[in-house]
């Protein structure tokens, strides 16, 4: 039996996200082109003699009891499964936080795997994809990974073909945004029709693995709200833009901004001018990575 598991918790963007409506029970509908990057979170998961469920992270400011989603995880399918052992999570953050990456959902379906594993239950990626809904919209697209379309609260996925592969630099302010706010904010039943993205024309573009095309059809309606509030993130996408970026969006309810880079040296200079250059002022925490593409 295993006792100890290592797991990645890759981030995620979004190239694409539109609000479909406002449901009556408070969510909302939605449609998104979301996509793994390859910036993650680090997770370890350790079984104990005695029952119960500990977690340690390296930010103190994180919750390290049933407030925390890789808390809910765990206990989702030790409860569900009867479950005697004990469980010890320790959680290494590197992914931003309350940045529209969805680190939180993407560390909870780490431990849904995880806990799946180590004591050999035998769920299916789909069952998994099924009780993560329960914790989180974005944690059954965590469990699944790589390229998607995302529909209902989120729940809804179809697998798309990998992204071309090209260089991601990503860029967080020094701000954090409630996505709360951003959807109450939105009035998405009000939004006009030229306000709504090309999902279409984007799943086309993938299918067609066309990058330059993907980028030109880039667009979140949540922008409407977040940028609008925080100017710093269409500052960042202009930087971004003039350093040779294809496109830069939002991903998410922000504020963490992505730029496709064709260039490797291209994407290089603006991670450098994001981070050590006169552009620093703009964002707290930049990568420069790529697509994650792999579904194990």
């Amino acid at each position: 039996m295993i006792t100890h598991l290592r797991l990645k918790a890759y981030g995620k963007i979004n190239l694409a996200l539109d609000v479909l409506r406002k449901r009556e029970d408070g969510y909302h509908d939605v449609r998104m082109i979301m996509q793994t990057v390859g910036i993650y979170d680090q997770v370890e998961l350790q079984v104990k003699p005695d029952p119960g469920i500990t977690v340690e992270t390296n930010l103190t400011y994180l919750p390290v009891n049933e407030n925390n989603l890789v808390y809910q995880a765990a206990n989702l399918l030790m409860e569900e499964c009867s479950i005697k052992k004990g469980l010890h999570i320790k959680l290494r953050k590197f992914l931003p936080v309350a940045a529209g990456m969805a680190g939180g959902s993407s560390d909870a379906a780490a431990v849904l795997f995880g806990v799946n594993k180590i004591f050999q239950l035998g769920l299916s990626k789909e069952a998994l994809m099924e009780r993560g809904v329960k914790i989180g919209a974005d944690v059954p697209y965590c469990v699944l990974r790589g390229t998607a379309l995302s529909e209902g609260i989120g729940e809804k996925l179809t697998p798309l073909p990998p992204m071309p592969q090209c260089q991601v630099v990503i860029a967080k302010p020094g701000i954090s945004v409630s996505t709360r706010y951003v959807y109450e904010n939105l009035h998405a039943n009000q939004l006009s029709p030229d306000q709504h993205p090309d999902i279409d024309g984007m799943i086309e573009a993938i299918r067609n693995q066309d990058l330059l095309q993907v980028a030109g059809k880039f667009g979140n309606v949540l922008e409407l709200v977040t940028a609008e509030k925080y100017p710093v993130i269409e500052q960042i996408k202009q930087v971004m833009r003039k350093k040779g970026g294809l496109n830069a969006l939002m991903s998410g309810s922000g504020p963490t901004v992505f730029g496709l880079f064709a260039d490797p040296e291209a994407a290089k200079d603006a991670y450098e001018e994001l981070r050590y250059g006169a552009s620093s002022k703009f964002a707290k925490q930049v990568y420069i990575t790529n697509f994650y593409n792999a579904r194990e």
